[in-house]
């Protein structure tokens, strides 16, 4: 009884550890096979992605000596870039031979897109070997930069989508290690020599995962460029900082000044090796103890743990010193400047976020970006609150999608003789939701200063244009003048969004006037005058604004296809007659005007005494506040008499 028991018992035992074998078997094969599948795609899948981003440096080393060419043409230039091409085809080719179907279809595309971006290289190469560098800049512009644009931009894609594709894999194989981990432990009783081997195994198995983990996480919170902390693990430093009681620390943030010029100039490997020379930089002056991390783009970041006032001044003077000495890139050697916000935090009662205290950094770096003053600290009394910078920059962008904030007010132009208005000239108005009017004093130069000019100054064209053609088909034709900025003058595309815009609202040309500045002409003045004659024409009038205030020449203005030449109000508001110091350089600029077959047009004029002297002196037009104030356009109906425009 006992030994049938016994025996059955031993059965039971056995057939346990075969269905526990079976078991760990089954599922190791199960393990095994998924594994496989997994390492299969993160090899496949790193490979591809491998292969796209030499793609994408090929393409990246095209445009670069792409622009050096038009800097400093050769033939090893040219030599390097049809070396550069054949990198692109060759990782293309390996993206074909371990892609699937669609892999290849992207390959096949892109080699037919880099093949048109070729040809308009070719032509970029053509016109500067003949000495037209305008011409060479415009198929830049127009085509190559876009092109290489559209190329970089769906290779990236690939290559991230493969690169996503990996991380799946490796999570995967995460998950069956789990099991595979679980599953072995309870086969440990099986005996002492299985426990070792699996034992062995799953130790390599693992600490292969969680170096692969350990990797991963790296790359999360660290910079891929400079190998910095990124803006993740900076904060996260900083908050638990601010967990020490009575802590001390400051939170510094560094801006390049001029970083945007080497990538426009040199292209982006020579950007991105800059970056990695200023981290190496930013990281040879700091303690041990101190973060220095790298937000985005030129922006880096120092946190420095128990530093006062006077170390963190001390350091901006040694960080600003270390980075105003050139930079080598490669063969080029090039020099920026950077500007510094401090924030300091003592040991306050107040509760102070890592977000404050970023923010108030950011705002003592604009500040010093502003005052050209290199470093400046953060002063609650003294250094402009956030939202006159930071948020104010955020609502221009949202406003200039809205169509109800940003409005134009219109300031007649009257013909010193008649009295019978001559056109009109559209001033740009800001409804802030919450602010009320912003005047433009305040948020003109910021757009100009952040690159949003462009798109306020097509906001204001294109409302401009629609009014002019909603008076017009009023039955009154009232030629509206439009003011453009410096950077719209080197904007290629300029010309077509004035014509696009005229035809869009079937306007004639004549009705639109455009006034640029002196300075504005003379920043760069064969470009200006390109994008002055591409306007003209067109048959939309131009006019020199502020004349006198700037440094053209009578070389120049004979050059310029001006209808109109505006005499700054600076030489007006002191005009009482047609004999006194004001009217001789007022006489001399109408005398200049009508010597070049221009109009003359006379701003701020808010006195009868001003007109009369003004007609004496020959002066056409009139414009300021005697006459009207910058107003709505639905004020404007006692000037809109048919017979009174021209």
């Amino acid at each position: 009884m006992k030994e049938s028991r016994i025996r059955r018992r031993w059965r039971l035992a056995i057939g346990g550890v075969i269905v526990v074998l079976l078991s760990v078997a089954g599922l190791g094969v199960v393990g095994v096979a998924r594994t496989r599948h997994a390492a299969e795609t993160v090899a496949r899948s790193t490979a591809l992605a491998d292969a796209y981003a030499r793609a994408n440096k090929a393409i990246a080393e095209e445009e670069s000596l792409e622009r050096k060419y038009r800097l400093d043409r050769g033939d090893e230039v040219r030599a390097r870039h049809a070396m550069a091409g054949a990198a692109l085809h060759k990782a293309l080719a390996d993206v074909e031979s371990r892609g699937g179907a669609t892999d290849r279809d992207l390959a096949l595309r892109l080699r037919h897109v880099h093949d048109e971006y070729g040809y308009a290289v070719l032509r970029v190469f053509a016109a500067v070997d003949n000495g037209d560098q305008i011409e060479a800049t415009r198929i830049n512009n127009n085509d190559v930069d876009r092109i290489f644009y559209q190329l970089s931009a769906e290779i990236q894609a690939a290559a991230d989508l493969h690169a996503g594709r990996a991380n799946a894999a490796i999570e995967e194989l995460r998950r069956v290690e789990a099991l595979v981990f679980g599953s072995l432990l309870g086969a440990v009783g099986l005996g002492a020599v299985l426990l070792v081997w699996l034992g062995l195994l799953v130790v390599r198995y693992q600490n292969t995962m969680m170096a692969q983990a350990d990797r991963h996480e790296h790359a999360a919170r660290h910079d891929a460029l400079t190998g910095l902390p990124n803006r993740t693990l900076y904060t996260e430093r900083l908050e638990q900082q601010l967990l020490v009681r009575d802590a001390v620390l400051t939170v510094m943030l560094l801006d390049l000044d001029r970083f945007k010029e080497v990538n426009d100039t040199l292209g982006h490997q020579y950007g991105d090796e800059l970056l990695v020379q200023v981290a190496a930089r930013l990281t040879g002056e700091v303690r041990a103890g101190d973060t220095v991390a790298r937000l985005s783009g030129d922006e880096f970041a120092v946190l420095l743990p128990g530093a006062d006032v006077d170390r963190a001044r001390g350091l901006a003077g040694r960080l600003q010193e270390r980075l105003h000495q050139s930079f080598v890139l490669r063969d080029v050697t090039v020099d920026v400047e950077a500007s510094i916000g401090i924030a300091i935090h003592g040991p306050v009662k107040e509760t102070v976020t890592a977000d404050e205290l970023l923010r108030a950094a950011d705002v003592a770096m604009y500040e010093a970006k502003d005052t050209k003053n290199g470093a400046v600290v953060y002063e609650p009394a003294t250094t402009a609150a956030p939202p006159s910078r930071l948020l104010l920059l955020g609502d221009l962008r949202r406003a200039l999608a809205e169509r109800d904030e940003l409005v134009l007010y219109y300031q007649p132009k009257v013909a010193l003789v008649s009295g019978e208005l001559c056109g009109v000239e559209a001033l740009v108005r800001w409804h802030h939701p919450s602010r009320g009017m912003v005047a433009p004093g305040e948020f003109v130069p910021m757009a100009e200063n952040t690159g949003l000019i462009n798109l306020l100054t097509t906001h204001v064209l294109a409302r401009a244009v629609e009014q002019a053609a909603a008076w017009r088909a009023a039955g009154v034709e009232v030629p509206v003048a439009v003011n453009l900025s410096p950077r719209c003058l080197t904007d290629p595309s300029l010309r077509d969004r004035v014509e696009g815009l005229l035809v869009q609202h079937r306007l004639p040309a004549r009705l639109l006037r455009l006034e640029v500045t002196e300075s504005a002409v003379m920043a760069n003045p064969a470009l200006a005058t390109a994008t002055l004659r591409g306007l003209h024409r067109l048959g939309v009038r131009l006019s020199i604004d502020d004349y006198g205030t700037g440094y053209s020449s009578m070389a120049y203005l004979r050059q310029l296809p001006v209808d109109e030449l505006k005499i700054d109000r600076s030489f007006v508001v002191n005009l009482t007659g047609a004999d006194d110091d004001d009217a001789v350089l007022v006489r001399s600029a109408v005398d200049l005007g009508h010597n070049l077959g221009m109009t003359v047009v006379a701003e701020g004029v808010e006195h009868a005494g001003q007109v009369t002297a003004l007609r004496r002196l020959g002066c056409d037009i009139a414009q300021g506040f005697h006459y009207a104030r910058p107003e709505p356009a639905d004020r404007l109906q006692r000037w809109l008499q048919p017979a009174g425009v021209g």
